[in-house]
């Protein structure tokens, strides 16, 4: 059961259910505050929470300054361009088409991953599982609304969506190549830090000053928000790093957001409710996920069988 829960397989369908979860909260922190300064909140206490889990600041300090080039370069690829360039995108297009292009994100992460390690290739097998996902997202969304592209600030849009998704993938790719000298738990907590006064910062001439006075629920979404940011962040970059562990077979698993996202809002909003084509659409992922399993048993087995000929010269 322990082996089972460490696995890389749990961890990451947890760390995307974690993820899966903020939609909710975000809707909710928005109405009462700033998308900018609210994330950059938001993510300073993520950091400031993995600080005190993490208990050694001697360790901790040392880390940072004997990896602060690469963490700077993090914080700025992972926290603040990926934050900024997200809003600034979703601002600009549909709801129903930002959903489809972000749900793609594990596809872009993949052709990433393609160019920049030897033994994470696209094979046929592996990207045909991939585009299945994608078709499951564009199934799902396109059932909840129609998507409609009008004038040239929303094809502004649909770029800087896009160049968020290359930019995950390279935020990804890093992170895997990161050195040993620095702990997956420290380097969430920095650049979450880093990245978290990063837009705070920006936020300030950009949105203004917003103090509130903030409801109860608004502090409930933000703390939760915090935890899972957290959490799930530090679990992936853990991840990431596990030797073996192949960026675009674990960013797939992201298939899974959208599909726990819609499931958690039945649940709990009360004007959603289940629909044969998002049931259509979680089935299409389901079929994609088994499909990378197959895949990746696959090519595991002929790296082991490879292993074991004889080297003949």
């Amino acid at each position: 059961m322990k082996n089972i829960l460490k696995g890389t397989t749990f961890l990451a369908i947890v760390a995307c259910w974690l993820w899966s979860t903020a939609f909710v909260g975000v809707k909710i922190g928005l109405e009462h505050h700033t998308p900018l300064q609210f994330a950059g909140i938001r993510f300073f206490i993520s950091g400031v929470l993995i600080f005190f889990y993490f208990g050694k600041p001697k360790r901790y300090f040392a880390e940072l300054k004997a990896n602060i080039k690469f963490i700077l370069l993090l914080s700025v690829v992972q926290i603040f361009a990926q934050y900024a360039l997200f809003y600034s995108g979703i601002n600009l297009v549909p709801s129903a088409l930002a959903a489809m292009i972000i749900g793609s994100q594990p596809l872009f992460i993949a052709v990433v991953a393609h160019f920049s390690f030897h033994n994470d290739k696209m094979t046929p097998l592996k990207t045909g599982s991939i585009l299945i996902g994608v078709v499951g997202i564009a199934i799902i969304t396109l059932g909840r609304a129609q998507v409609e592209i009008k004038g040239e600030l929303e094809l502004l849009g649909i770029a800087l969506l896009l160049i968020n998704n290359l930019v995950s993938g390279y935020s990804n790719v890093i992170i895997a190549k990161s050195s040993k000298t620095v702990s997956p738990v420290v380097l969430s907590s920095t650049s979450l830090i880093i990245g978290g006064v990063m837009l705070s910062v920006v936020s300030i001439p950009v949105e203004g000053i917003h103090l509130g006075p903030f409801p109860p629920k608004y502090w409930y979404a933000l703390a939760w928000l915090s935890f899972l940011s957290a959490a799930a962040i530090t679990i992936w970059y853990s991840l990431l790093k596990r030797p073996g562990v192949k960026v675009s077979i674990l960013n797939i698993w992201k298939f899974l957001i959208p599909v726990s996202g819609a499931a958690l809002s039945w649940m709990i909003m009360k004007n959603e409710k289940p629909d044969f084509i998002s049931i259509f659409g979680m089935a299409i992922i389901a079929t994609s996920l088994l499909a990378l399993n197959y895949a990746n048993r696959r090519e595991l087995k002929q790296n082991a069988a490879n292993e074991q000929k004889p080297n003949h010269k």
